[in-house]
This record gives structure tokens, sequence and C-alpha cells, in this order.
């Protein structure tokens, strides 16, 4: 079966970052960045660990590419504009009560603020452009830098509970957001193409 993501999902842009839509053609790059420890240990356990060698092309192909085409969920993979042929991480919305996006970035981007850059505009795709009221991230409460990102966005806590990752059983902090919060796009270029009006 052969997906086209460009048919429901708009490409996206940041000041530093081109938001493509996931493509099956992304797998390879994928699978060279994505199975790390330090990437995968506080994702929910439904990630196989050791990540098998056909992890990434078995995941898009029967998971994400036929749920972009469903209308259930929205990957983009992130590139620097500077080199945008290269495949830098990922970043994902999803319908559902529990878990609404989630992400991932290659090692060597870390601690550069670029997934704050995408947080911001998926987070806007998400309200202004889906009109869901409501956006859920949950977190292990012990990945720091990832509940930084999301608290950046202005999300807050609303539960606390215990769920399962592939590092172990940690306490999982669910936080959310609301539409009304979220007043004007972080970014002017984070609109619904390649360029902004502005």
């Amino acid at each position: 079966m052969r997906y086209h993501p460009e048919n429901v999902i708009s490409p996206l842009q940041t000041p530093r970052l081109l938001l493509r839509p996931l493509e099956l053609a992304d797998a390879p790059q994928t699978q060279l960045l994505f199975p790390h420890w330090e990437i995968v240990r506080y994702l929910a356990k439904t990630v196989p660990w050791p990540y098998p060698p056909d992890g990434a092309y078995t995941y898009y192909r029967d998971a994400a590419l036929p749920a972009m085409d469903r209308g259930d969920q929205w990957h983009w993979t992130l590139r620097l504009k500077t080199e945008p042929e290269r495949l830098i991480g990922s970043v994902s919305l999803l319908k559902g009560e529990n878990i609404n996006r989630g992400f991932w970035l290659g090692l060597p981007w870390h601690r550069q603020g670029l997934m704050t850059e995408a947080c911001e505009a998926v987070t806007d795709y998400w309200f202004n452009t889906l009109k869901f009221p409501v956006l859920r991230a949950p977190k292990a409460a012990a990945n720091v830098a990832s509940r930084r990102i999301s608290e950046k966005s202005g999300m807050r806590l609303v539960a606390r509970e215990e769920h399962d990752y592939v590092s172990g059983t940690f306490t999982h902090r669910n936080l959310g957001n609301h539409r009304r919060r979220m007043e004007r796009p972080a970014h002017p270029e984070t609109l619904n193409g390649w360029h902004s009006d502005s």
C-alpha cells in the first residue's frame, strides 16, 4: 500500500527547522539515530528494546503511516534549514484521551532549544488548525529535560500515576494545556506550509 502523508498533514517550519510529513523513506535515517538508550529510556514500554534492525521501517509502515492516512496521528521529521536533507528527529501529534504529543531528537542536537521550537509549532497546529481543545503530554518524572520543554509551552501538571517505560516503572506526570492559554503562535513561521505571510 502506498501512503500519501501530504494529503493529510501540512509541512511546518520554525526559525531554524523544517518539519516535513513523515515518509517511509525516512526509516533508514531514523534507524541510525533513534536506537540509543539516552533517547528511548523514558519512552513508553511499547517501544521494543533492544531495538530491532528493521524497527523504524516496520513502525512507519505498519503503525505511523496508516494512522496518518486515517487522520488519527500527525508525524513530522525534523531537519535543520541549513541541512534540509538530514533528518535529526521527529515530533508527533496523536488523537486520544491520555497522550497527544511525543518527540525524540538525535543526540548531537540536544540542548540547543530545537525541540522547544518544534513543539511550539505542532502545539499551535494542534489548537489552531486541528481545533482540539486540550493537549496532553505525559512524562516520566525523572525525564526533567522533556518535562521542561512541555512547561515552556504552558503545560501544567494535571495528574500523577505510575507508568511503564523502556527503562522501568516511574512516577508518571501528566501535563496538559488548554486552547485558551494559546493566544497566538510562538513564531510567525509556524503556519501551514513552508512560508509565512509575514
